[in-house]
């Protein structure tokens, strides 16, 4: 039997497993670390794009919250539904990361977290170069990238009856896409889950560097 296309699991399994991913109330801990260290880095009101930012919670409200203006994108509806919902005072796309274009220099930072890895791997290359070029100079890239190389698929993805896919580098070629996009990369950390784990990055535009698109 043929799986829909990768890109439809994911919308499906989100869109069927919102409130089960991420409750309205959910403050997941790794999070806030990460959130604080971007808060104190940017301007006052900032532009914010959160890729992936699901139902808002907790990246595209912390922000919006601390007086940001928050863009958020997302490819299941559900997601953006309830996002409209939470964080009122954002702005929320329903479109493909993958796909949607904006302005050159639009943002003082990207965060894109557990979202890149739900990808095609394919796309990806050209999505951090699209990344680089919306990036004011000095601009942040907060994302999280797999650390080994898989491509795959979870049926009864978080008990529930969907089937979640993802599609992933390792963690060098992650290194390698980002600085060839354009960007310098300031750290990076192994973030753990269950028996593998995350790669989170830190990176900035140059304040002289010309972007690919």
């Amino acid at each position: 039997m043929n799986l829909p296309d990768p890109t439809e699991l994911v919308q499906r399994g989100y869109d069927d497993l919102s409130h089960r991913y991420r409750g309205d109330h959910d403050d997941p801990g790794e999070y806030a670390p990460w959130l604080s260290h971007l808060r104190q880095q940017l301007p006052a009101q900032a532009k914010v794009l959160d890729l992936g930012c699901g139902c808002g919670i907790p990246v595209a409200k912390t922000l919006a919250d601390n007086g940001h203006r928050v863009t958020g994108v997302d490819l299941s509806e559900v997601q953006i539904y309830r996002a409209r919902g939470l964080v009122p005072q954002a702005t929320f796309l329903h479109a493909d990361a993958t796909q949607v274009r904006f302005p050159d220099r639009a943002f003082d930072a990207v965060v894109c977290l557990y979202a890149l890895i739900r990808m095609p791997r394919d796309t990806q290359p050209q999505l951090l170069q699209r990344i680089a070029a919306w990036l004011r100079p000095g601009g942040i890239l907060l994302a999280t990238t797999g650390a080994q190389e898989w491509t795959g698929t979870q049926d009864h993805w978080l008990g529930g009856t969907a089937t979640m896919w993802w599609s992933h580098a390792d963690a060098a070629t992650y290194r390698a896409w980002i600085t060839q996009a354009g960007l310098t990369i300031d750290s990076e950390q192994f973030v753990p889950e269950g028996a593998s784990g995350h790669q989170l990055f830190w990176a900035h535009r140059l304040e002289d560097s010309g972007q690919l698109r």
